[in-house]
């Protein structure tokens, strides 16, 4: 599998950390999302990882204070992760924390 700059890094930080900072409940993908995964040789726990721990990828400022609320307030989460050449992941944590999903922006 190829690995992005960034994913091994939030593996240890994970591992060091140990505590999620949040339930994601059941974990789920979307075709769009595993097919492009897969295309690019890329395993999704890398980025579901990023994810728990609050590394919320390439999401503007705006959307980066959202999830620091949501975390207090129990909202929903969302991260997005810049994939090279052109592609974008997103990771929705829903606010009742009963599921995590993985999934292409145009499938939403």
């Amino acid at each position: 599998m190829t690995s992005l700059p960034g994913q091994a890094a939030a593996c240890a930080r994970y591992e060091q950390q140990r505590t999620p900072l949040f339930s994601l409940g059941t974990v789920l993908i979307t075709p769009g999302a595993l097919d492009m995964l897969e295309a690019l040789q890329l395993a999704p726990l890398p980025f579901v990882l990023r994810h728990v721990a609050g590394d919320w990828g390439d999401l503007c400022q705006e959307d980066k204070e959202a999830n620091a609320a949501a975390l207090t307030y129990g909202s929903r989460l969302l991260s997005a992760y810049d994939i090279p050449p052109n592609h974008r992941l997103w990771i929705i944590t829903e606010a009742d924390r009963r599921s995590t999903t993985l999934l292409l922006p145009e499938e939403y």
